[in-house]
């Protein structure tokens, strides 16, 4: 049976709110909860499929509680696993660097061989600059709490039923 987590920072409020909503989407307690400022090499290789809540901080950069991790990250080998990424970040206050968190995460899981799943729409979404598109779409799920927070919940529901078929 393959096993699935979600892993996000416990201590930032608003990603640990979409991370709940993500769970409680997939209606599936088998979902593990890691708090990534405590993550090891051999819980997040145990995992088959992790999805990871990457926000962007500063002037487009991953939050500082990855830089531990980083380093052991960039030496695994992610053949097989599938990765999907939903970030946090202000696309009206942060234009020109609006969800760089997922695209740099999601560099360096894919140079370590891992699957990316789970691209959404940037259709709705005003910004100048993003590392995390691809082929004009975001490499996950993009959260702006500040702007379109009415927009949330939909958001997640339907990323959640394109991840069940993607991970499948």
């Amino acid at each position: 049976m393959k096993k699935t987590a979600i892993i996000y920072s416990f201590n930032t409020k608003k990603t640990s709110k979409i991370a709940a909503q993500i769970q409680e989407a997939f209606n599936n307690d088998s979902i593990a909860m890691v708090n990534a400022e405590e993550i090891a090499e051999e819980l997040f290789l145990s995992f088959d499929r992790i999805i990871m809540g990457v926000a962007t901080w500063f002037d487009g950069e991953l939050p500082n509680f990855w830089d531990e991790f980083l380093p052991a990250l960039e030496e695994m080998d992610l053949t097989g696993k599938k990765f999907a990424l939903f970030g946090l970040g202000d696309q009206k206050g942060y234009p020109e660097n609006f969800l760089d968190g997922v695209g740099i995460m999601g560099e360096i899981l894919e140079s370590q061989g891992a699957t990316l799943v789970g691209f959404t729409s940037t259709e709705g979404y005003e910004f100048e600059s993003s590392r995390a598109l691809r082929n004009d779409q975001f490499m996950g799920l993009a959260i702006d709490y500040e702007n379109q927070g009415s927009m949330i919940e939909q958001r997640v529901a339907n990323w959640v039923d394109q991840l069940k078929i993607e991970f499948a």
